[in-house]
């Protein structure tokens, strides 16, 4: 019954409802695309390295001048480094998960290919899947005699034709040879051709340059790493003993060789932080843009009922004169503003679409997903209804006697 009033009282002040709509409508935009990209930050940053990240420290180390032997040196240094309190597994590795620092290559299935397939990462180092805690989930582990010198492959071709195999993460799998099984398939890395033999769950490249499709895309070959260029000593704890092994193997190290400089000493969630620090900078930023918003728009709610009951005083007194409850006051306020809000978020919704529509196209970023129109309308609704509470309340407690001797 209240619905002809309200829509009377709105043709009457025309510029002020707009404003309100267009206000709630740019609110549940722009609210709809942040939380949405909020979310996508959130995801990115939750996801899986598929590595025991809690209980792994990595020192890098850099030597001065030539090392006499750089294969002795690093068997030297891994067989002490085992020896420190608390270290359960240690490696020399290439690469480390989170360090914008990765070796990469590109795979064929068929020599005759004028294009590579992908592009994916290579891990190198003995016994690095253990000491990286990954877990195997078809096929096997390389066996101590396949390990071959890293140093060694590189100068001989002949040498490299001799790799007894590929590990590769399941995602790469699926991608190369989807519904089929990839254990004893051949890759091509140029004319060398090497058969899978492992497939794990998971194992993160180090830079996801090209975007996070291709984060799994991760081979591990059986090539041992020496100390010939910077080493990459990576120790498995406890996470309760990290610290105390980090510095216990970098007085370790450093004992062993002390012409040499520790480049750097971290926690693998030290790393992770580091990494998807912009990600978190960005989540922050939007979360306050949208803070801001939502509080703005709850003022301009909050200004204009406080307007309206101040220049509606005589009308609601005539209406309590007239035996309106001061329910129906406050319901009158309360569904006026519902319908403003009503109006906007349906603007809102088609403006959001069209932002998103923007986004996708210019920035690659995926569709939003119907489900945050609901939750926005939801959110606007609620926060619209609060703002205007207070207006609502002080035009019902407005005494019908001072209300009609007002001029």
């Amino acid at each position: 019954m209240d619905i002809l009033p309200i829509l009377s009282t709105l043709r009457r002040h025309k510029i002020t409802a707009l404003l309100v709509v267009l206000e709630i409508a740019l609110t549940c935009a722009i609210v709809c695309n942040a939380v949405f990209l909020i979310s996508q930050r959130l995801e990115r940053m939750r996801m899986p390295s598929g590595v025991a990240e809690h209980e792994l420290v990595e020192i890098e180390v850099q030597g001065i001048g030539k090392p006499t032997s750089a294969k002795a040196r690093a068997q030297e240094d891994l067989a002490l480094l085992r020896q420190i309190p608390g270290v359960k597994s240690a490696a020399l590795v290439n690469e480390v998960p989170f360090t914008n620092s990765s070796w990469n290559t590109s795979v064929k299935l068929d020599p005759k290919q004028k294009l590579p397939t992908l592009n994916a990462t290579q891990y190198f180092g003995e016994n690095l899947l253990e000491t990286y805690g990954t877990r195997l989930v078809a096929g096997r582990y390389f066996n101590a005699d396949e390990y071959l010198d890293f140093a060694n492959v590189q100068r001989d071709e002949a040498l490299q034709k001799k790799v007894a195999g590929v590990i590769i993460t399941h995602d790469l799998a699926q991608k190369l040879w989807p519904g089929r099984q990839p254990l004893g398939q051949a890759i091509y890395l140029g004319d060398v051709s090497v058969r899978v033999v492992g497939v794990v769950d998971k194992l993160i490249r180090p830079s996801l340059f090209n975007g996070d499709e291709s984060a799994q895309w991760t081979m591990v070959f059986p090539l041992r790493m020496d100390t010939s260029n910077a080493g990459r000593y990576v120790l498995r704890a406890a996470p309760q003993d990290r610290e105390r092994v980090i510095a216990a193997a970098v007085a370790t190290l450093r004992k062993a060789d002390p012409h040499r400089v520790i480049l750097n000493k971290k926690t693998l969630d030290d790393y992770r932080a580091e990494f998807f620090q912009d990600d978190r900078a960005m989540a922050g930023l939007l979360a306050g843009v949208c803070v801001a918003l939502l509080i703005v728009t709850a003022l301009g709610i909050v200004g204009l009922g406080s307007f309206w009951v101040a220049q509606r005083r005589r009308t609601i007194g005539v209406r309590r004169a007239l035996g309106a409850t001061r329910g129906s006051i406050l319901r009158y306020f309360q569904t006026e503003n519902f319908l403003l809000a009503t109006i906007g978020i349906v603007l809102g919704m088609g403006l959001a679409y069209g932002i998103n529509l923007f986004l996708m196209l210019h920035y690659e970023l995926p569709r939003l997903p119907s489900a945050y129109f609901p939750i926005g309308a939801v959110a606007l609704w609620l926060i619209g209804q609060v703002a205007v509470l207070g207006p609502a309340m002080r035009a019902a407690a407005v005494p019908p006697v001072v209300a009609t001797r007002s001029v």
